[in-house]
């Protein structure tokens, strides 16, 4: 069931991605023509939701193919080092944009704001069919995708809100003021792509989850005296991965097997999809003394 739905999404997402290319490509060929920075900028916040699709979709796509021998994790961590090149080149584009905001300020340029306010409506329309198409899901893939479209959206309606103001009154200054704001948006979207890239490249705790809480569910499992050598990190944006020693005094080989499983169970509820799990038993004076500290703390 959830095969099928997963499914569903990636036809829609790939519609998705087809209208926003289009729309793109629209979007910057009526900035240049029409002279706005604003609609130049909105570009390259349409730009940004391309790549959280092109991201989810892959993602999606590359999670089916099987491990190999060579990669024996396949090929999730594709979708991290994408992302984390992908957050840099928005950094600098939107840097770009930031100065060329700047320059048309201080040296205002004219703007028809007819044509600006014509291509902002198109890409209200194209924003808000791509966010039907994605909404819904319980993936967190297309999830982040949705929300990157959402904020487009807020985006295009601020666009269309500068036209009509430049269409009235004239006041060509409200394109350079709105780019830079918009490219400020993309600058913090992007900035907290590349913390949380850096955070799963360098295999630190997902902030997502609770280290202390996850220790502390294992270590209330039945027949668990203890868990040391915890080891917590992403796999990529929704596989979490864990190793640890469990140390149990239990010496019945089904018995074992039934913590173990326990343990993975109360995992899955934070995404830990893959654990490795090492039992430890030590000497029986060590159970001994686990069981009279066990004692004196009742």
């Amino acid at each position: 069931m959830t095969h099928d739905n997963d499914r569903d999404y990636r036809k829609s997402m790939k519609i998705a991605l087809f209208i926003t290319v289009v729309f793109l490509l629209v979007e910057i060929a009526g900035g240049l023509l029409s002279g706005s920075l604003a609609l130049i900028s909105d570009a390259g916040h349409m730009f940004s939701d391309v790549l959280a699709l092109v991201l989810s979709l892959g993602a999606m796509t590359l999670a089916l193919q099987l491990p190999t021998k060579e990669r024996t994790y396949g090929y999730h961590r594709g979708e991290i080092f994408a992302a984390f090149i992908n957050s840099l080149l928005l950094i600098g584009v939107s840097a770009v944009i930031l100065w060329e905001a700047y320059q048309r300020a201080v040296n205002p340029a004219p703007v028809q704001g007819g044509l600006m306010f014509l291509v902002a409506c198109v890409g209200l329309v194209a924003n808000l069919g791509v966010a039907y198409l994605l909404h819904g899901s319980h993936n967190l893939n297309v999830r982040s995708a949705f929300l990157h479209v959402i904020g487009d959206t807020v985006s295009s309606v601020a666009v269309i809100v500068a036209a009509a103001w430049i269409t009235f009154t004239g006041q060509v200054i409200a394109d350079p003021i709105l780019s830079g704001i918009i490219a400020i948006l993309i600058v913090i979207s992007a900035a907290r792509i590349l913390r949380e890239t850096v955070s799963i490249l360098l295999q630190f705790t997902p902030q997502s989850v609770d280290f202390d809480a996850v220790v502390a569910d294992m270590t209330t499992v039945n027949g668990v005296d203890g868990v040391h050598h915890v080891h917590l990190w992403s796999l990529c944006s929704d596989i979490n991965v864990l190793d640890a020693h469990v140390y149990s005094c239990e010496r019945d080989v089904d018995k074992i097997e039934q913590i173990k499983q326990e343990i993975k169970e109360r995992l899955k509820k934070y995404r830990i999809l893959h654990s490795t799990l090492e039992f430890e038993c030590r000497e029986c004076r060590d159970c001994a003394l686990v069981e009279n500290m066990k004692e004196d703390h009742d």
